[in-house]
């Protein structure tokens, strides 16, 4: 099973360097050309969203709180609703206006480049969350199938997603995607109905005496629930590497096609992982560490093609995330940053060069963290929190208030950051009245740009797109 697995690794290198041969250009490079049809913009946004955390996490969670683990990818799919319906068209008609090719292009051409600065810093210090949280999960997936240790496994997984994704960007990225989305698929939807049969079917799953009763409330079980639309909704409506693949279309029908169908298609993967998860527990319970729950039932209940299916399906899961994880770090690097403030004189070809040695040391980066971070679940929240406080209020003020300015997004960025933070720390994690460190962020974000608003609006309103 493992050679197959490794196997599978080494042709998704092989066609994201031949396909990577074919990129001569920043443009090719961060935005795919804007050439992506409704299609290839679902299967590349559907390959990135399901990732470690709609699989390996998801199950876990699963398997630990049961039918309310269906939030955490079902919030996803809730905020790719809003941004394919509302924030990806328009947005994708002032890049395409005014030639952005990153989500911090937008910043700067709407704030000004402190704003661009500061979140290109604060994403980089998220995004390696992410990255890490990918990681992990298949150093999970390989300790089980093979016995490989986290750190070997980790080490595998980070340099197969690398490689890939900095020999061509999104162009290349997004053709490996639409491979990655089909064995996902396919292994998915093989593996649910067999795993169903092997407990016995839904009415000995639901008597089973290893699942508690709790683990049948769909809205709230132990720690998942409702709770995670205010962690996962509005990071996944502003996050850049999504926003970056809405650039790429080719005019805002497929925008608004391409992410629609991919929400919808969210809300229907969100099923598999909290099924599993209980069928997981029914047929393995004890296990000490919930999120090896997936690769156990793939390597133990199932035939052994049909788990090298599964398996493959799971791998391809966390390296399409991955990809898109370095596609933010390399964009944020080498336009954010790079071109913004080292080097403003750069050319095309100086800026792809840097962007390529960004994602290599991106993914050096969250390689070495996911080794240190014990659990799938707990550095991805780390990530969406820090996207949804200090990024989603100034792109929603960007697009829909023109006289929102600098001074507004800033005061938005660093009221949410340190509210986040100050809540996070003085109670747990578990946050005041009901409501998350995350959400108590967002919510006093968004009232101090109101306020700042109401005290100083701006002087000269920017003219946004119709």
């Amino acid at each position: 099973m493992i050679y197959l697995i490794l196997v599978y690794c080494l042709l998704q290198i092989g066609l994201g360097v031949w396909l990577g041969q074919k990129v001569r250009s920043s443009g090719d490079f961060f935005v795919a050309g804007r050439s992506l049809s409704p299609g290839l913009l679902f299967a590349t946004l559907l390959a990135a969203n399901v990732g470690a955390g709609s699989t390996v996490g998801a199950t876990g969670l699963g398997y630990r709180d049961g039918l309310a683990a269906w939030w955490w990818v079902g919030s996803a799919g809730v905020g790719c609703l809003i941004l394919g319906q509302f924030v990806g068209p328009r947005i994708w008609k002032i890049a395409s206006d005014h030639d952005l090719k990153t989500a911090g292009d937008f910043l700067e051409w709407r704030f000004g480049r402190d704003v661009r600065g500061v979140v290109a810093s604060l994403l980089w210090l998220g995004t390696i969350a992410i990255l890490a949280g990918q990681l992990t999960a298949l150093a999970w997936i390989l300790n089980v199938v093979a016995g490989l240790d986290k750190t070997t496994g980790t080490i595998v997984g980070g340099v197969v997603a690398t490689i890939y994704f900095s020999a061509g960007g999104l162009k290349s990225s997004a053709y490996v995607n639409a491979v990655q989305l089909t064995v996902k698929i396919v292994g998915f939807v093989v593996a649910v109905p067999l795993v169903l049969m092997k407990v016995g079917g839904f009415s000995a799953l639901h008597s089973a005496t290893a699942i508690p009763e709790s683990s049948w409330n769909f809205f709230s079980g132990g720690a998942s629930g409702v709770q995670y639309l205010a962690l996962l909704a509005p990071a996944f409506v502003i996050s850049p590497g999504l926003l970056q693949k809405v650039y790429g279309a080719r005019d805002a029908s497929a925008v608004r096609w391409g992410v629609t169908i991919n929400s919808l298609a969210l809300f229907a993967f969100a099923c598999f992982p909290p099924i599993l998860g209980l069928c997981a527990r029914a047929l393995h319970a004890g296990l000490e560490n919930p999120e090896l729950a997936l690769p156990t039932l793939f390597v133990n209940d199932l035939h052994p093609a049909l788990g090298a299916l599964g398996l493959a399906a799971v791998v391809s899961a966390e390296l399409s995330t991955a990809d898109a994880v370095l596609f933010i770090l390399a964009t944020s690097l080498s336009k954010d940053l790079y071109k913004t403030f080292i080097n403003k004189d750069a050319d095309d070809g100086q800026v792809l060069k840097v962007a390529r040695f960004a994602a290599l040391g991106g993914g050096i980066a969250g390689i070495y963290v996911a080794i240190k971070a014990a659990s799938v679940i707990g550095v991805l929240s780390i990530f969406y929190s820090m996207l949804s406080v200090c990024l989603f209020v100034p792109v929603i003020l960007g697009l829909y208030v023109k006289s929102a300015d600098r001074t507004h997004a800033l005061t938005a960025i660093f009221t949410g950051i340190a509210s986040f933070l100050l809540a996070h720390f003085t109670s747990a994690g578990k946050g005041y009245y009901g409501l998350t460190p995350p959400l108590i962020g967002l919510l006093l974000s968004a009232a101090a740009a109101m306020l700042a608003l109401a005290i100083r609006p701006a002087a000269q309103p920017k003219e946004l797109t119709k």
